[in-house]
């Protein structure tokens, strides 16, 4: 029998026991947490509150009902003001002075929300969350809903620094630079058309790599490239070795006119592609492996040598128009034989900026149409520094040290020699 229980009484039931105690120490969380939320609320709106009097009484020279020779003024009672922080929607009794105006430090005029709220804001949206998500977001972090002129409004305050981060000086040595743009729709006198965004990335001498330029081009011709080539060149784009593209109209010219002693390398993706336009769809993947088996020689006489028997084996397949293309177009996507065989597979394709540019896709064509060229000058730029900032931006894409005593290439001609392809 149990201590202190009485005789002839029967002890409890374990399970009856555990129960009664479960009752006993049963915990709401749902009110704690309540309660925890309207303690914190209310210290940060005490908080403000207490910094505003203070500074109130500062601009007075004395405190509230204070007698003092010092005072300049005296307080004319108060208005109130809701601002949205991190813990809640807080009421500000923001003091009115009878003389001076009260221009507080702490909160901007008219502002209705803490600044890491507008950050947060501003971040989701770059981040690629849509609109409509940001304001379900607010609802039920902050309890309340931000409407989609907010978030643009919010969106221009960081364009001033945008465009400086666009225009900023370029230091080092760039020795790879990929090219590449992007299509989007723009409203423009009434009417939706298409806008080039001209984009282009690079690998430093330190193997990182680095956003170089962004540039709206009324389309991706020879003005538009001859133009964004400018503003890389007085930025102070140096040290380039290879450009790495497709073959876009006007491109290959610019190059050559800013920067004649890099080499261009054709993207091999984009050659295949233009190639299986005269290939049959029954023969696509056949003369797809005769294409990587060219790119997958040794060395560069190698890969042209593969390519002279390509070129003879279509031509007995009667693809006459694949033969040709390969003939004319295949010396332009075998330079990167002049760079170390380590990068050989970051250089013969614009993959690297592929991947950004369908990054920029994604969160674009949410959007639709950009009222302006500047709206997409703003969203692009945004978001691509906010890859740049990823793991993106912070790891190391090459090992450099192989390209440091590597002697400059030769010019190299535009195709192989036409005996070779007879």
């Amino acid at each position: 029998m149990n201590e202190g229980t009485p005789p002839g009484a029967s002890a409890p039931a374990p399970d009856s026991q555990s129960k009664a105690l479960g009752d006993v120490i049963a915990i709401n969380e749902g009110l704690i947490k309540d309660h925890l939320n309207k303690i914190v609320v209310t210290t940060v709106e005490e908080t403000l509150n207490a910094l505003l009097d203070a500074e109130a009484d500062q601009l007075c020279g004395a405190k509230r009902y204070e007698h003092s020779p010092d005072r300049v003024d005296t307080r004319a009672g108060h208005y109130e003001r809701q601002l949205h922080t991190k813990a809640g929607e807080v009421t500000l009794k923001m003091p009115k002075l009878r003389k001076l105006p009260f221009e507080t430090a702490i909160i901007e005029r008219y502002q209705r929300r803490e600044i890491s709220v507008e950050e947060a804001l501003v971040e989701m949206y770059l981040a690629g969350v849509s609109v409509r998500r940001v304001e379900d977001i607010t609802q039920a972090l902050w309890g309340t809903r931000v409407s989609p002129s907010t978030v643009s409004e919010l969106n221009q305050k960081i364009a001033v620094q945008i465009e400086e981060w666009r225009n900023r000086p370029l230091t080092g040595q760039h020795p790879y630079v990929f090219l590449d743009g992007i299509w989007l729709k723009r409203s423009w006198g009434g009417e939706v058309k298409n806008v080039s965004i001209l984009v282009a990335i690079g690998v430093d001498q330190d193997g990182y790599r680095e956003v170089l330029g962004v540039m709206e081009g009324a389309k991706e011709d020879k003005a538009s490239w001859v133009n964004f080539m400018r503003h890389l060149k007085e930025r102070g784009l140096a040290g380039v070795r290879l450009f790495i593209s497709d073959k876009c109209l006007g491109l290959v010219g610019s190059l050559a006119e800013f920067y004649p002693d890099a080499l261009w390398q054709r993207c091999a993706v984009h050659f295949y592609r233009d190639v299986w336009t005269a290939v049959p769809t029954s023969k696509v993947r056949e003369v797809a492996a005769m294409l990587k088996a060219i790119h997958a020689q040794e060395d560069r006489p190698a890969a042209q040598a593969k390519a002279v028997l390509v070129v003879t084996k279509l031509r007995e397949m009667k693809l006459a128009g694949a033969a040709d293309c390969i003939a004319k177009g295949v010396e332009e996507t075998l330079q990167y034989f002049h760079f170390p065989s380590e990068h050989w597979r970051s250089l013969r394709t614009n993959n690297p900026l592929e991947r950004v540019m369908r990054e920029i896709r994604r969160r674009t064509r949410a959007v639709g149409a950009f009222p302006d060229g500047n709206s997409a000058l703003i969203l692009v730029p945004a978001r691509l520094r906010h890859i740049v900032g990823t793991q993106w931006g912070r790891k190391r894409y090459m090992d450099m040290s192989h390209i440091k005593d590597l002697a400059p290439a030769p010019a190299a001609p535009n195709n192989l020699v036409a005996g070779e392809f007879a």
